[in-house]
């Protein structure tokens, strides 16, 4: 049994075999003024979509920038389509949207996996799927598109470094917490420079609490790979072993080779370097630096790693402090600094949809409601002390 489409369409909304060929071709049936605004919408956005993939082929190389020059290709093919629709109607060229030309300027100076993340959602918004206008190859063509976008992106989403990521949530812990503390003590009835020093204080507290975990989690993944990391002490003790009784053998074994590559091994170690064995049992010392070094530039240095998480939350947990610096107190005060958090947490919340190909509105508007969430929390136990002290 054939499963039940999603979300189907009337049947006396979709049109016949013949009237879609019929809507395809303006020369059997005449066009109306809302086909033709909706095909000039068509237009510019292909025009659009076809002009940021050219712009991310220019910032990119090898087989990225191949594939992007392809995708720019099927978009001036799928111009064409609707250009021989429109006939005299397709010049001039239709405006395209302040969106487009905002993703049109951000693939020319930045290229970014932000850029081909908007890309995916626009791909995977294509309503040629249900317009009778488009064929069924273009609307096949846009489902590709969105995969091979979504591809692209993923490859620009893993080469964003840690610290990227860590930046986002490490200022968006600040602004969470130091917002909340600062409602439940302004709520409290606190004095204006009482709520001050307590947002100061939250923000050094937070801050340094960050930076010192940081520090010693890296700290500590080091020290957990330096002591599982093989050393050279065959190399020192070859020459006083017995060369018949020894067992160097046993070490590689442990390591995880195989009895013969462990007698390989061990012979390289004793200098006998043209023994009857596989070459390709030999040992490769220059190799396993480079992914020593491979490993320590992805861990980062502890130092950097402590410092980078202090930096962060303090740049969220000073925005609630902000209005208490500039002397502002009482309920304006508590206003504006929610106002500049929700912003901010907009904005952390977008940029993590984005990173996660998610609606960047959706995670925008939860971190805020996480956020207000949390404030309200701490804005209603301070009421009860407040009142309780009184």
């Amino acid at each position: 049994m054939n499963p039940e489409p999603m979300n189907p369409r009337p049947a006396e909304d979709l049109p016949s075999r013949h009237e879609a060929d019929t809507l395809r071709d303006p020369s059997r049936a005449p066009s109306t003024a809302a086909q033709r605004r909706r095909w000039r919408r068509y237009l510019a956005d292909e025009i659009s979509e076809e002009t940021v993939y050219r712009y991310l082929a220019e910032r990119e190389e090898g087989r990225d920038a191949e594939i992007l020059f392809e995708m720019a290709g099927a978009e001036k093919r799928h111009q064409q389509h609707w250009r021989d629709l429109l006939g005299a109607d397709a010049t001039p060229d239709p405006r395209p949207s302040i969106s487009s030309l905002t993703l049109q300027f951000m693939a020319k100076h930045f290229g970014s996996v932000f850029v081909l993340a908007l890309a995916q959602r626009a791909e995977g918004r294509s309503p040629y799927d249900e317009d009778p206008d488009a064929t069924d190859s273009m609307a096949a063509d846009e489902a590709v598109h969105e995969e091979v976008v979504r591809a692209l992106a993923t490859n620009g989403r893993e080469k964003l470094s840690g610290n990227f990521r860590a930046a986002v949530f490490g200022a968006n812990d600040g602004l969470v917490s130091n917002v909340a503390l600062i409602m439940g003590v302004g709520a409290a009835g606190a004095s204006p420079h009482m709520v001050l020093l307590s947002g100061v204080a939250g923000l050094l507290a937070g801050a340094l609490s960050m930076g010192a975990g940081e520090f010693v989690s890296v700290r500590s993944q080091r020290e957990l790979l330096d002591a599982s990391r093989p050393t050279q002490v065959t190399l020192d003790v070859a020459p006083d072993l017995d060369i018949d009784r020894n067992e160097v053998e046993l070490i590689y074994r442990a390591r995880g080779m195989s009895e013969e590559a462990a007698h390989h091994r061990a012979l390289e170690r004793f200098g006998y370097y043209e023994c009857d064995c596989d070459p390709s049992l030999s040992h490769r010392d220059d190799e396993d630096a480079a992914e020593d070094g491979a490993e320590n530039v992805a861990l980062g240095t502890d130092l950097g790693a402590a410092a980078s998480s202090f930096c962060f939350f303090a740049s969220g947990a000073i925005i609630p402090i902000l209005p208490y610096i500039f002397g502002m107190s009482g309920y304006p005060g508590m206003i504006l600094s929610l106002f500049l958090v929700g912003i901010a947490l907009l904005g952390t919340g977008a940029v993590v949809g984005l990173l996660s190909g998610a609606s960047p509105l959706k995670r925008g508007l939860r971190q805020l409601l996480i956020g207000y969430g949390a404030a309200l929390a701490t804005y209603l136990l301070g009421l009860l002390f407040g009142t309780s002290t009184a």
